[in-house]
């Protein structure tokens, strides 16, 4: 993984931790910050040894969204967006929707527009009790982007997705809760503690079964039943053949509890 400023990552007992970590700028994104991010994806996908990604934010944010002075800078300049959604953004996103290994947010705090998608492309969502969410786009003149448009009504519905976008209001990690945009909220100081358990947890588990129901989830949910059932049915017998597999049948009928191994 190469160094960043911006950006770090620990690979520690199978849980490779990326940190946003620009906790000055509340974890703002910068076109280095979207590169290094980029990279840790990539680097926690090829790396054989991790087996769950915990994404969080270092500080009291986990990450408000675009760097609003680098973006002006741009926009000062007449290069407006510089593609920047299409080159950094949109790769980030599937980096973490198809990473074939669980994904884990951590929400400290606020979460706004692109930094409130990346939360919300990640597999499972732990918010700290003062976490926030705020689709900002509207706010600025602009709509949705990061993948907000598909991962949001995936999680809400289209009517509170709608809301959110469109009346761009902070959402509190309570309601988040109560309308299924997180699943679960912790006390503040828990937070890392609560993440990093859960991470460990997938990290143990059966990561090719995980990259199954991944795959399968993000593909039935745009296409037909007979469509999603085929997809469903090529998987298993993919599952089927794993060590991981027969062991956990094994250990099943002996009444002990399976190891997995990836494999």
């Amino acid at each position: 993984m190469p160094d960043s400023d911006s950006v770090s990552y620990d690979l520690t007992d199978g849980v490779a931790t990326i940190t946003l970590n620009r906790p000055d700028s509340m974890n703002s994104l910068t076109s280095e910050a979207k590169d290094s991010l980029l990279a840790a994806i990539e680097h926690a996908k090829a790396d054989k040894n991790a087996r769950s990604v915990l994404l969080t934010g270092a500080g009291k944010a986990f990450s408000a969204g675009q760097d609003l002075r680098e973006h002006g800078d741009l926009l000062g300049s007449g290069q407006g967006l510089n593609d920047t959604v299409r080159t950094q953004y949109n790769p980030i996103v599937l980096g973490l929707v198809r990473m074939p290994k669980p994904v884990v947010a951590a929400v400290s705090g606020v979460a706004a527009g692109a930094g409130a998608a990346l939360a919300f492309a990640c597999d499972l969502r732990i918010a700290s009790e003062k976490a926030s969410f705020l689709m900002a786009f509207a706010n600025v003149g602009l709509g949705a982007d990061s993948g907000a448009s598909w991962t949001l009504p995936r999680l809400v519905g289209h009517s509170r997705a709608m809301e959110m976008l469109m009346l761009a209001e902070p959402v509190t990690a309570q309601r988040a809760l109560d309308i299924g945009l997180v699943n679960s909220v912790v006390a503040h100081d828990e937070l890392p503690g609560a993440a990093r358990e859960l991470a460990l947890r997938l990290a143990n588990g059966p990561t090719v079964a995980y990259a199954a129901i991944k795959a399968e989830l993000a593909f039935g949910s745009g296409l037909d039943l007979a469509s999603a059932l085929e997809m469903e049915a090529s998987l298993q017998d993919q599952c089927a053949e794993t060590t991981d597999h027969a062991n956990a049948t094994l250990a099943f009928l002996k009444k002990e509890k399976p190891a997995f191994e990836g494999h």
